[in-house]
């Protein structure tokens, strides 16, 4: 059975599954220039960090795609830097956004000064380079899939794991196959899977939503719980190792991800339960010294009080919604796995 797509894309034809209309519906909707992607980015119609990156990237090779006569390297330098700074904007939390924007801006500027490059074969280059962020995630993704599943059999040493996992890391976060749910698909790819648990996620219900369609579609043996069960769901399962994505790395090995991670991680500790977290490269924030200084994302008070347009909160209670939360890079006990392997926090190292 073929992979689920959250991104599709093809010389300038760019398309997103909106993932607001999952598990009712797969609906796909035109992305057609950088604003498009901007809303759909805010709006959670994609979501997941590496996700995030290569919509708001792939948006503006459409626009560069239409930009047939580009009149000056000058003008295509600060259109490039607009647009992408625009994109960044979207969500703050996620740093893949960012760290592909300072990258596309920096190669914009080298071939700004490069006397030897035309405008015309400065938009090609920069077109050649966003469009590869599509292929090159992927591959990353199923290498972060075998290096996590291979260190989470030694580690455990055991043949067939039992496996937690919060929020949605897979194919519909990414541009397929996963991070976190990538490791567990390995694991299920190699008879090396028992069971998977996933939360629902509250109050967004990723998990319920997204990540228990991935698990049903592919038939993995899986079993969903709500948020408030993990610890007990431990206990009960004998769990053998939790993973979660992250939307940023700092520099020390704190991760920021989803909001209920950090609790997950304290029971994981409390329970001997290995706790890994599954990040490309460009999840690391070597800018950010510690998870202190990482800018966590407050979503509308509506997820919280709301179930569609239904209310089921009393009426003019305060709330207060952040999207992530960090965890310390000492309770990563199993590691950050990325497409390079497994590292510890302390291992860490910018290329």
């Amino acid at each position: 059975m073929a992979t689920l797509l959250a991104i599709k894309y093809s010389a300038g034809q760019l398309e997103i599954l909106d993932q607001l209309q999952l598990p009712e519906s797969c609906i796909y909707i035109p992305i057609n220039n950088v604003q498009d992607a901007w809303a759909a980015i805010r709006e959670m119609k994609v979501r997941g960090a590496p996700a995030i990156a290569i919509v708001g990237c792939l948006s503006l090779a459409v626009e560069l795609r239409k930009l047939t006569d580009v009149e000056s390297k000058k003008d295509l330098n600060q259109m490039i830097k607009d647009k992408l700074d625009y994109l960044v904007s979207s969500r703050p939390t996620a740093v893949n956004m960012q760290l592909a924007a300072e990258a596309c801006v920096k190669l914009s500027s080298e071939l700004l000064e490069n006397d030897s490059v035309d405008a015309a074969a400065a938009r090609d280059a920069i077109l050649k380079h966003l469009e590869a962020m599509l292929e090159n995630d992927i591959a990353d993704n199923l290498a972060i899939g075998e290096y996590g599943a291979k260190d989470m059999v030694e580690k455990t040493g055991k043949s067939k794991l039992r496996v937690m996992t919060h929020c949605n890391t897979g194919s519909l976060a990414t541009a397929g196959y996963g991070t976190a749910l990538g490791v567990i698909r390995s694991l299920h790819k190699a008879n090396q899977l028992d069971h998977v648990y996933c939360t629902e996620t509250r109050p967004y219900n990723q998990g319920s939503r997204l990540t228990a369609f991935e698990l049903v579609y592919e038939k993995m043996p899986a079993t969903l719980i709500c948020d408030n069960m993990a610890a007990a769901a431990m206990k009960q399962f004998k769990i053998d190792a939790i993973i979660v994505g992250a939307d940023r790395v700092a520099a020390n090995g704190d991760t920021a991800n989803k909001i209920g991670t950090y609790q997950l991680a304290v029971l994981a500790k409390s329970h001997n339960v290995l706790f890994y977290v599954a990040a490309p490269f460009s999840s690391i924030d070597f800018e950010i010294p510690s998870g202190d200084s990482i800018p966590i994302e407050e979503r509308p008070h509506s997820e919280m009080t709301h179930t569609g347009s239904i209310r089921t909160a009393a009426a003019g209670i305060n709330c207060w919604n952040p999207g992530f939360d960090v965890t310390p890079s000492q309770l990563i006990t199993g590691g950050i796995v990325t497409e390079k392997g497994v590292f510890r926090a302390d291992q860490l190292e910018h290329d």
